[in-house]
Protein backbone atom coordinates (compact mmCIF):
# COMPACT_ATOMS: atom_id res chain seq x y z
CA UNK A 1 0.00 0.00 0.00
CA UNK A 2 2.85 2.44 0.60
CA UNK A 3 4.71 1.70 -2.00
CA UNK A 4 6.05 4.09 -4.53
CA UNK A 5 4.53 7.09 -2.34
CA UNK A 6 7.24 9.52 -0.92
CA UNK A 7 7.29 10.18 2.80
CA UNK A 8 9.01 13.09 4.91
CA UNK A 9 10.48 12.17 8.28
CA UNK A 10 11.76 14.81 10.73
CA UNK A 11 14.16 14.20 13.38
CA UNK A 12 15.26 10.88 11.00
CA UNK A 13 19.49 10.97 11.79
CA UNK A 14 19.04 8.35 14.73
CA UNK A 15 17.14 6.58 16.83
CA UNK A 16 13.16 6.51 16.36
CA UNK A 17 13.79 8.78 13.35
CA UNK A 18 16.33 6.61 11.52
CA UNK A 19 13.99 3.79 12.66
CA UNK A 20 11.09 5.09 11.14
CA UNK A 21 13.01 5.92 8.00
CA UNK A 22 13.83 2.34 7.45
CA UNK A 23 10.44 0.66 8.11
CA UNK A 24 9.28 3.07 5.39
CA UNK A 25 11.86 2.41 2.98
CA UNK A 26 11.85 -0.94 3.81
CA UNK A 27 7.63 -0.55 2.60
CA UNK A 28 8.87 0.67 -0.44
CA UNK A 29 8.56 4.51 0.04
CA UNK A 30 10.51 6.98 -1.35
CA UNK A 31 12.06 9.29 1.31
CA UNK A 32 13.32 13.05 2.27
CA UNK A 33 14.82 12.64 5.72
CA UNK A 34 15.72 15.45 7.79
CA UNK A 35 18.06 15.98 10.51
CA UNK A 36 19.30 19.25 11.97
CA UNK A 37 23.59 18.09 11.51
CA UNK A 38 25.35 16.60 8.48
CA UNK A 39 24.62 13.89 10.37
CA UNK A 40 21.44 13.58 8.58
CA UNK A 41 23.68 12.68 5.28
CA UNK A 42 25.80 9.85 7.01
CA UNK A 43 22.16 8.21 7.91
CA UNK A 44 21.38 8.39 4.18
CA UNK A 45 24.47 6.35 3.21
CA UNK A 46 23.52 3.70 5.77
CA UNK A 47 20.55 3.44 4.27
CA UNK A 48 21.36 3.06 0.78
CA UNK A 49 24.13 0.65 2.09
CA UNK A 50 20.94 -1.24 3.12
CA UNK A 51 19.67 -0.97 -1.02
CA UNK A 52 17.41 2.02 -0.49
CA UNK A 53 18.11 3.84 -3.27
CA UNK A 54 15.70 6.98 -2.76
CA UNK A 55 16.94 8.50 0.29
CA UNK A 56 17.01 12.13 -0.03
CA UNK A 57 18.73 13.81 3.08
CA UNK A 58 17.98 16.97 3.75
CA UNK A 59 19.79 19.46 6.53
CA UNK A 60 17.54 21.93 8.17
CA UNK A 61 15.51 23.14 11.20
CA UNK A 62 12.06 22.41 11.91
CA UNK A 63 11.69 25.53 13.99
CA UNK A 64 12.50 27.94 10.67
CA UNK A 65 9.48 28.53 8.38
CA UNK A 66 11.87 28.92 5.06
CA UNK A 67 14.04 25.73 6.26
CA UNK A 68 10.75 23.68 6.47
CA UNK A 69 9.32 25.20 3.02
CA UNK A 70 12.65 24.18 1.43
CA UNK A 71 12.10 20.85 2.51
CA UNK A 72 8.95 20.04 1.43
CA UNK A 73 10.12 21.78 -2.42
CA UNK A 74 13.29 19.49 -2.24
CA UNK A 75 11.07 16.84 -1.83
CA UNK A 76 8.89 17.78 -4.80
CA UNK A 77 11.21 18.42 -6.94
CA UNK A 78 12.79 15.35 -6.15
CA UNK A 79 9.89 12.85 -6.47
CA UNK A 80 6.73 14.91 -7.77
CA UNK A 81 4.52 14.45 -4.52
CA UNK A 82 4.45 14.05 -0.74
CA UNK A 83 1.81 11.38 0.80
CA UNK A 84 3.68 10.85 4.26
CA UNK A 85 4.53 13.55 6.66
CA UNK A 86 6.37 11.93 9.98
CA UNK A 87 6.70 14.85 12.63
CA UNK A 88 9.35 12.99 14.53
CA UNK A 89 12.28 15.66 15.75
CA UNK A 90 11.87 16.27 19.68
CA UNK A 91 13.86 17.50 22.41
CA UNK A 92 13.13 17.53 26.31
CA UNK A 93 14.84 19.05 29.33
CA UNK A 94 13.86 17.25 32.73
CA UNK A 95 14.25 19.44 36.13
CA UNK A 96 12.11 21.08 38.38
CA UNK A 97 10.45 24.01 37.17
CA UNK A 98 12.36 26.85 38.60
CA UNK A 99 15.82 25.06 37.24
CA UNK A 100 14.38 25.35 33.69
CA UNK A 101 15.89 28.39 31.95
CA UNK A 102 13.86 30.68 29.56
CA UNK A 103 16.24 29.58 26.46
CA UNK A 104 15.58 25.24 27.31
CA UNK A 105 11.37 26.27 27.22
CA UNK A 106 11.75 28.24 24.25
CA UNK A 107 13.74 25.08 22.50
CA UNK A 108 11.45 22.64 23.50
CA UNK A 109 8.84 24.76 21.76
CA UNK A 110 10.60 25.80 19.51
CA UNK A 111 11.31 22.26 18.04
CA UNK A 112 8.48 20.45 19.48
CA UNK A 113 5.68 22.42 18.70
CA UNK A 114 6.47 25.08 16.01
CA UNK A 115 8.31 22.87 14.35
CA UNK A 116 5.23 20.29 13.82
CA UNK A 117 3.12 23.29 12.85
CA UNK A 118 5.70 24.80 10.16
CA UNK A 119 6.07 21.20 8.50
CA UNK A 120 2.65 20.27 8.94
CA UNK A 121 1.80 24.26 7.27
CA UNK A 122 4.70 23.38 4.60
CA UNK A 123 3.24 20.54 3.64
CA UNK A 124 -0.73 20.85 3.97
CA UNK A 125 -1.10 23.11 0.62
CA UNK A 126 0.62 20.35 -1.45
CA UNK A 127 -2.09 17.72 0.31
CA UNK A 128 -4.94 19.46 -0.32
CA UNK A 129 -4.45 20.01 -4.39
CA UNK A 130 -3.94 16.36 -4.57
CA UNK A 131 -6.90 15.76 -2.10
CA UNK A 132 -4.85 12.86 0.44
CA UNK A 133 -2.09 12.83 2.49
CA UNK A 134 -1.49 11.42 5.72
CA UNK A 135 0.45 13.40 8.55
CA UNK A 136 1.34 11.73 11.64
CA UNK A 137 3.22 13.40 14.78
CA UNK A 138 5.36 11.19 17.26
CA UNK A 139 4.32 12.77 20.81
CA UNK A 140 4.12 11.29 24.02
CA UNK A 141 2.01 9.79 26.55
CA UNK A 142 2.87 12.56 28.61
CA UNK A 143 0.20 13.92 26.05
CA UNK A 144 -2.20 12.69 28.10
CA UNK A 145 -1.38 13.12 31.61
CA UNK A 146 1.74 15.16 34.09
CA UNK A 147 4.52 13.98 35.75
CA UNK A 148 6.89 15.52 37.97
CA UNK A 149 10.29 17.38 36.69
CA UNK A 150 8.68 17.66 32.92
CA UNK A 151 6.70 20.96 32.63
CA UNK A 152 7.96 21.92 29.30
CA UNK A 153 7.52 19.10 27.79
CA UNK A 154 4.46 17.81 28.91
CA UNK A 155 2.71 21.11 27.85
CA UNK A 156 4.58 21.01 24.51
CA UNK A 157 2.83 17.36 24.02
CA UNK A 158 0.05 18.91 25.33
CA UNK A 159 0.13 21.24 22.96
CA UNK A 160 1.16 19.10 19.88
CA UNK A 161 -2.06 16.58 21.26
CA UNK A 162 -4.15 19.89 20.64
CA UNK A 163 -3.10 20.93 17.20
CA UNK A 164 -3.60 17.97 15.50
CA UNK A 165 -6.60 17.27 16.41
CA UNK A 166 -7.54 20.44 15.04
CA UNK A 167 -5.86 20.29 11.89
CA UNK A 168 -7.19 16.84 11.55
CA UNK A 169 -10.97 18.50 11.16
CA UNK A 170 -9.38 21.76 9.44
CA UNK A 171 -8.88 18.88 6.63
CA UNK A 172 -11.18 15.56 6.55
CA UNK A 173 -12.95 17.05 3.41
CA UNK A 174 -9.53 16.90 1.68
CA UNK A 175 -9.02 13.39 2.26
CA UNK A 176 -5.91 14.04 4.63
CA UNK A 177 -5.73 12.49 7.94
CA UNK A 178 -3.87 13.41 10.81
CA UNK A 179 -3.18 11.75 13.75
CA UNK A 180 -0.31 11.01 16.47
CA UNK A 181 1.43 8.27 18.23
CA UNK A 182 1.88 8.70 21.75
CA UNK A 183 5.10 6.32 23.37
CA UNK A 184 5.67 5.46 27.07
CA UNK A 185 9.59 4.93 27.83
CA UNK A 186 11.66 4.20 24.76
CA UNK A 187 15.31 2.71 24.80
CA UNK A 188 16.73 5.43 22.10
CA UNK A 189 19.10 8.76 22.42
CA UNK A 190 15.94 11.00 23.89
CA UNK A 191 17.48 13.81 26.27
CA UNK A 192 21.40 13.15 25.85
CA UNK A 193 20.34 9.40 26.95
CA UNK A 194 21.89 6.47 26.28
CA UNK A 195 20.30 3.23 23.44
CA UNK A 196 20.73 -0.14 24.80
CA UNK A 197 21.37 1.00 28.40
CA UNK A 198 20.86 -2.41 31.15
CA UNK A 199 18.21 -0.02 32.60
CA UNK A 200 16.22 -0.09 29.42
CA UNK A 201 15.86 -3.57 29.13
CA UNK A 202 12.34 -3.78 28.96
CA UNK A 203 11.70 -0.32 27.47
CA UNK A 204 9.69 0.18 24.13
CA UNK A 205 12.75 -0.36 21.12
CA UNK A 206 13.17 2.11 18.53
CA UNK A 207 11.23 -0.26 15.80
CA UNK A 208 7.96 -0.55 18.31
CA UNK A 209 7.11 3.28 17.64
CA UNK A 210 8.35 2.65 13.80
CA UNK A 211 5.86 -0.62 12.95
CA UNK A 212 3.48 2.07 14.55
CA UNK A 213 3.96 4.65 12.17
CA UNK A 214 3.79 2.14 9.09
CA UNK A 215 0.42 0.47 10.45
CA UNK A 216 -1.26 4.18 11.03
CA UNK A 217 0.35 5.42 7.84
CA UNK A 218 -1.38 1.67 6.10
CA UNK A 219 -4.67 1.89 7.09
CA UNK A 220 -7.08 1.88 4.36
CA UNK A 221 -8.78 4.86 2.85
CA UNK A 222 -11.71 4.42 4.60
CA UNK A 223 -10.43 4.33 8.21
CA UNK A 224 -8.87 6.99 10.21
CA UNK A 225 -6.65 6.03 13.16
CA UNK A 226 -6.06 9.12 15.49
CA UNK A 227 -4.34 8.03 17.96
CA UNK A 228 -1.93 5.48 18.94
CA UNK A 229 -0.42 5.02 22.55
CA UNK A 230 1.93 2.43 23.64
CA UNK A 231 3.42 1.75 26.36
CA UNK A 232 6.35 -1.21 27.42
CA UNK A 233 4.22 -3.67 29.65
CA UNK A 234 6.09 -2.78 32.65
CA UNK A 235 5.70 0.78 32.87
CA UNK A 236 3.12 1.79 35.37
CA UNK A 237 0.99 4.80 34.55
CA UNK A 238 -1.38 6.86 35.19
CA UNK A 239 -5.27 5.96 33.64
CA UNK A 240 -6.65 9.04 31.33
Amino acid sequence: MLKDQIAIVTGASRGIGKEIATKLAEQGMKLAIVGSSSQVSETAADLKKMGYENILPVQADVSKEEDMEEVVRKTIEAYGSVNLLVNNAGVGFFKQTEEVTVDEWKKVFEVNVQGVFLATKAVLPHMKDQKSGTIITISSDVARYTIPNGAAYTASKYAVQGFSGSVAQEVREYGIRVGTINPGMVDTYFADSTQGLPEKTDWLKVEDVANAVVYMASAPKHMLIDEIVLHPFAQQYPIA
